[in-house]
């Protein structure tokens, strides 16, 4: 991608950014975000079919940083210097949802919801089928997996319902207590 591309392309997750914060994504038209972005309709398409498309690209973008093994510093929270721990993990991810709670609660209470928790299971599951280890006699590992990525998304759920309420670090620990995993390592 060239400069010029990028650069409409920030515009565009901008924008788009923007407009969640003033309204749910269902009511986000594809021409209020060229509008915002001051793009052309053919910029736009070009890099996204749909606006849906383009939830998913902020939803992967969001999955690509929290999973990564490189982390800086931020803001509210620091993961740079800590051991990579299944607590950690999703402490991480709920810290995310937290500092953007208006977008995730537009998101969430429309029909972008879907998109964006589909998305969620499909990187969570990804990750944990390539970095965790576990042996469940019996039980398949897919399963577990999927068990616990359902739980996840529950759980976070259960989180935004109760306003955010207790930390992120307190309810990593409910989840991670009540599927037992404390213990379970990560990094085949």
């Amino acid at each position: 991608m060239d400069r010029r591309q990028k650069k409409s392309r920030k515009a565009i997750f901008m924008a788009f950014n923007k407009l969640l914060e003033e309204k749910s994504y269902s009511r986000i038209t594809v021409q209020e975000i060229i509008d915002e972005a001051d793009v052309g309709r053919t910029t736009f398409y070009s890099h996204f079919p749909t606006k849906d498309a383009l939830l998913r690209e902020l939803s992967d973008e969001i999955f690509n940083h929290v999973l990564s093994t490189a982390l800086e510093k931020e803001t509210t929270h620091d993961y740079s210097q800590r051991n990579r721990g299944f607590e950690e993990l999703i402490s991480h991810i709920l810290y995310h949802i937290r500092d953007n709670t208006i977008n995730m609660r537009r998101i969430l209470c429309s029909e972008g919801r879907v998109i964006f928790l589909n998305c969620f299971k499909e990187r969570f599951v990804e990750y944990l089928s390539m970095s965790m280890v576990i042996d469940i006699e019996g039980i398949p590992m897919s399963y577990v997996i999927n068990l616990i990525s359902s739980g996840l998304i529950s759980t976070i759920e259960w989180w935004l319902e109760n306003s955010m309420q207790p930390s992120p670090e307190r309810v990593s620990f409910y989840f991670s207590h009540m599927f037992l995993l404390e213990n379970i390592s990560f990094g085949k």
